[in-house]
């Protein structure tokens, strides 16, 4: 039997089509003793450990809840929010980081009857006001004192009222600006429901929520327009986790050696749980797994707690991945010997990693590599990783080549906000780096080639922009029945043409029977991505469709795999490659300061102090521009860039170049860098 059979044969108790909060108290109720959140002391003020709900935990260490502990405050809290007037009507908004109160409070809200919308912590207050008011927020969860002050602020500004605003940490608003008559802690909230709960009652709700009810809006991004609620219903997410669950799951069928996710998996949540790719495979699969989910304190803290927390998976995008191999690299450069064995080692890992039969002496090589660096590069993030899980973004494929020749696979997926978000990923038995792997089970994927010039022709397989239906894509945008409309394509309306993959309507093997007739009616919904579907069945992400540059020759560049290549490079921090509607393709680039300045002090270059001054100096453009001329190798000689100017700035969150989820902000970049921009062409 194949793994894609094995993987569709599969049954497990994790795998059904419920609501979220049937899915929580199943899983609560076959773990009950089982580790389901560990917390971190010394950083938060909690509310509920102020009010003795919950023990503190060390300052720096990591204090446990049961799955038993952790239903019995979702249920204490869900009750509370009931008596605060939260029901099927009302839209609960979370804004905060994420953290231990962030899972409790989405399961309590969704159990309440209720619809969770998310806020990045990192939100301006004209975001804040715009995602509390265009879904009607009436509850406002807020994380601490900071956050309170924001939602305060905007409060008079929305069009509709607040009913309640509800802290997660222990706040005096005594002194605040503006009415905190409906003000509460969590553990105020917890005491009301303490007062209130009732079983019966509890299941009641439950029982009145169906899979088709909406669950959640979370909002797009907004890097190509104003962001829109994306309406995302529990069959949504159930589904997703089922079909993800299929791929990820410690089967039966696979090799004891194949790492997979179970009740004895432990997980390092760090990315924002207000988005969907945290929300879906760090949350809800993680505790319909059974397995314990731990919260990192902060990204900039997550050395220290790898170590603390000894995860065996996680979640990230590729920018932390970029982050922490040049953490990696940083500190095996320490000295020239280091940095020559740590390049020496890295080499053979990605040799043997590639090879088919690598034979007795690569095999000898790559567990001396593994003995003098790899095994030490392991324990350093807590000796216990069995496989990382890549999305929200394109992950470079060298990068990901040497993670795997280190022993810590990643694991490419890919998915947007309306499809739950997952629609393929790669299986941890046969992963393919530079691809985003095969369609989950039960996902049935078009490819339509109308979008894509000349340019690709010489690719395996198709290309094209993506087209996918399934469960768990979503039905559409909340008010918003025109970007619905442009959104989808009609099942009679998919091009002639169109090759499609994955699994047919009538071979869907989700809970119960399928509807085939209805399901081969749904429409398709257009994901605005360029990618190839291989000969094997893997798919390869190209490019965003909006973001193709078409130079004034004509020709299209992707311009991602160009930025995916600078990645793993010791000198390049970051690149954004540009040249859309100009004769030829260039870049901005971030130099990393620190290996320039280590290179310079090596070669006896004496760099000014300025960093400004350094991205001017022509030894360090020389040097650049030797980065530039390998990558320019690797591609079409008008894919090659051209010019490019460095910048000092990096692309960051707080300065609005990246989002939340550390994707590119192009339109800021441009805006922030119009003037180097035009030297550029000007040159």
């Amino acid at each position: 039997m194949s793994w894609q059979a094995a993987e569709r044969a599969f049954t497990d108790d994790a795998i059904a089509r419920e609501t979220l909060p049937q899915m929580f108290e199943r899983t609560a109720e076959r773990h009950a003793a089982r580790t389901a959140q560990r917390y971190k002391g010394g950083i938060y003020d909690r509310s509920l450990v102020a009010e003795g709900v919950v023990e503190p935990a060390p300052a720096g260490g990591y204090a446990d809840l049961t799955y038993d502990e952790m239903r019995g405050i979702v249920r204490t809290l869900a009750a509370g929010f009931r008596e605060l007037g939260v029901d099927d009507d009302t839209r609960v908004a979370m804004y905060s980081q994420t953290r231990m109160e962030w899972a409790q409070t989405d399961f309590a809200a969704l159990a309440a009857g209720a619809v969770v919308t998310t806020v990045y912590a990192s939100s301006s207050p004209s975001q804040l006001r715009y995602l509390l008011e265009d879904p009607e927020a009436t509850v406002v969860v807020a994380e601490n004192r900071e956050m309170l002050s924001d939602v305060l602020a905007v409060r008079d500004d929305l069009e509709h009222e607040l009913d309640a605003i509800v802290t997660v940490d222990d706040v005096d608003v005594d002194d605040l600006d503006g009415d905190a008559d409906d003000v509460y802690g969590l553990a105020e909230v917890y005491g009301l429901g303490a007062d209130a709960f009732d079983e019966a009652t509890y299941e009641g709700w439950i029982d009145a929520v169906g899979v088709d009810d909406l669950a959640s809006l979370i909002y797009t991004s907004g890097t190509t327009g104003k962001p829109k609620g994306v309406r995302l219903t529990h069959g949504n997410f159930r589904d997703n986790v089922s079909q993800c669950y299929r791929r990820f799951a410690d089967r039966p069928d696979r090799d004891p050696e194949v790492p997979g996710v179970s009740a004895e998996s432990t997980t390092l949540s760090f990315l924002p749980l207000a988005h969907v790719f945290e929300r879906m495979a760090g949350h809800y699969m993680m505790f319909a797994a059974g397995a314990t989910v731990a919260y990192a304190e902060s990204p900039d803290t997550l050395r220290e707690d790898f170590g603390l927390v000894r995860p065996t998976t996680t979640t990230s995008v590729p920018r932390v991945y970029e982050k922490l191999y040049d953490a990696i690299r940083e500190q095996a450069s320490e000295s020239p010997v280091k940095e020559r064995i740590f390049e020496w080692a890295v080499d053979v890992g990605r040799d043997h990693h590639e090879a088919d039969d690598p034979g007795p002496l690569l095999d000898a090589k790559r567990a001396v590599a593994d003995r003098l660096v790899f095994s030490s590069v392991r324990e350093a993030i807590g000796g216990n990783i069995e496989f990382f899980i890549s999305g929200g973004g394109s992950l470079s494929a060298e990068l990901c080549a040497l993670y795997h020749a280190m022993d810590l696979p990643i694991l490419e997926g890919y998915g947007l906000t309306e499809t739950s978000p997952v629609i393929c990923v790669n299986p941890p038995e046969r992963p393919q780096v530079g691809t985003i792997g095969p369609p989950v089970v039960d996902t049935e994927i078009a490819i339509d080639d109308g979008v894509v010039g000349e340019e690709v022709a010489d690719l395996a397989g198709d290309v094209g922009e993506l087209l996918v239906r399934g469960p768990q894509v979503t039905e559409g945008y909340w008010d918003r029945p025109d970007a619905t409309a442009d959104a989808f394509v009609d099942a009679d309306d998919l091009p002639e043409d169109a090759v499609t993959a994955g699994t047919p309507p009538d071979e869907r093997v989700g809970e119960g029977e399928t509807d085939s007739e209805a399901a081969a009616a749904e429409p398709w919904f257009r994901t605005g991505d360029i990618v190839q579907l291989r000969p094997d069945g893997y798919v390869a992400f190209r490019e965003r469709a909006k973001q193709l540059l078409v130079l004034s020759t004509g020709k299209n560049v992707a311009p991602g795999p160009i930025e995916d290549r600078f990645a793993a490079n010791e000198f390049v921090e970051q690149c954004v490659v540009l040249g859309d509607g100009r004769k030829f393709v260039s870049a901005l680039i971030v130099p990393n300061f620190e290996r320039v300045t280590a290179w310079a002090e090596d070669g006896g270059v004496d760099l000014p102090e300025d960093r400004a001054a350094v991205c001017r100096d022509d030894r360090v453009r020389d040097r650049i521009q030797a980065e530039v001329d390998r990558v320019n190798e690797e591609f079409e000689s008008y894919e090659q860039i051209k010019q490019f100017r460095i910048v000092e700035e990096e692309f960051t969150e707080e300065n609005d170049l990246l989002t939340p989820t550390m994707k590119k902000k192009r339109r800021n970049i441009l805006d922030r860098f119009a003037d180097e921009v035009e030297l550029i062409y000007d040159e």
